[in-house]
């Protein structure tokens, strides 16, 4: 049997309490604020119930997805990671709770999280079109953070759900791989040199040495950069760790340069003019560099791309690249594995030629 209680609190809001009895189970209740929420969870409760899902261990059966997902608002949130990207996980953290956040952590299994995956490929983008695949895969990474929070610190569930890779994810596109040639380098550092911010140019050759997004770099404060030991230290990057960057050779000495002319009214390397508080705005110089330049098909992440690929033709491994990059994984990197084939021709070469030495 399966009723719903309906109340209003002291607040004006009303709530629904959903009770579940079944002959030979303890009774389960839980509160909801929408009557969908608590409709919905009584027919999963009584599902689970019936087919020995229901009572895994006491905390799984406690706490639901969206106690979960507001515990890892409130604490984790703010804490790890950038205001954008807060802003980006917000949007994933709503679509998770208005979805399935009703599920007791015990009942949530791979077909529950499949189902998403399958809501979010006919879920329309702001750009036109469904979702593209690298945006569902933003979606789950961010669940999956919460789950490994619930299984390692919070103790809530025994095992993820969505632990290894049980989930098949869609196909991502091959990534985009635009880099500067070393003529349209030269030009374009050219024209930075003339642009009338007198900031850009140094902005892109720290762009180019260290592989930095742009919030990164725009958001450097005085207090991360060690000049001495040319290190700077990136404390809220867009996967919430915390990287060193080294600062050598140009780079370096033109950010020792700016340091002695630095303003005193703000931490940041870059301060705007009109609110010293907030990075400066480099859209409009950087578009108008570009266009003197004669650079075509060129973003600002696209300097990331620089780096990257710069350093695989310097022959940087994969594990290098994603370390500067800041990557935890190789898969962001493997597009770059083609520009340093020379250099691994060269490796194989080499251990051929120690290994079989021909007789002359």
């Amino acid at each position: 049997m399966a009723r719903i209680k309906e109340r209003t609190d002291k607040n004006g809001i009303i709530k629904y309490t959903a009770e579940v009895r079944l002959k030979g189970f303890p009774p389960q209740t839980a509160t909801f604020t929408r009557l969908t929420d608590a409709k919905k969870w009584i027919q999963n409760t009584e599902s689970a119930i019936r087919e020995g899902r229901h009572f895994k261990t006491s905390e799984a059966k406690k706490h639901t997805l969206a106690d979960a997902i507001d515990r890892y608002e409130r604490d984790i949130l703010p804490v790890k990671f950038t205001p954008k990207e807060q802003l980006n996980r917000k949007k994933h953290l709503q679509f998770w709770r208005d979805e399935i956040g009703f599920h007791v952590m015990a009942d949530l299994t791979t077909a529950v999280f499949a189902d998403c995956r399958d809501t979010l490929q006919k879920t329309p983008s702001r750009k036109g079109g469904n979702l593209s695949p690298d945006s569902i895969r933003k979606y789950f990474l961010t669940i999956e953070s919460i789950l490994k929070r619930c299984v390692n610190e919070w103790h809530w569930i025994e095992e993820s759900p969505l632990r290894d890779n049980r989930l098949e994810m869609p196909a991502l596109p091959r990534g985009r791989v635009r880099f500067l040639d070393d003529d349209e380098r030269a030009r374009l550092l050219k024209a930075c040199q003339e642009s009338n911010n007198k900031q850009l140019y140094l902005c892109v050759i720290l762009a180019l040495s260290t592989g930095m997004r742009q919030g990164e770099l725009m958001g450097l404060k005085w207090p991360d950069v060690d000049l001495k030991r040319g290190v700077i230290v990136l404390h809220n990057t867009k996967n919430g760790d915390r990287r060193r960057v080294p600062l050598t050779g140009l780079a370096l000495d033109l950010l020792r340069q700016h340091a002695k002319v630095r303003r005193l009214e703000s931490q940041l390397l870059f301060p705007g003019k009109v609110s010293p508080d907030k990075p400066m705005d480099l859209r409009s110089p950087w578009e108008t560099t570009l266009k003197r330049a004669e650079i075509t098909d060129f973003h600002w992440h696209d300097l990331r791309h620089c780096t990257a690929s710069y350093l695989a033709m310097n022959g940087a491994s994969m594990v290098d690249i994603a370390a500067v990059l800041g990557h935890r994984t190789l898969d962001m990197v493997k597009r770059y594995a083609h520009l340093s084939d020379s250099h691994i021709a060269g490796v194989v070469e080499s251990m051929n030629n120690r290994l079989f030495v021909t007789n002359q």
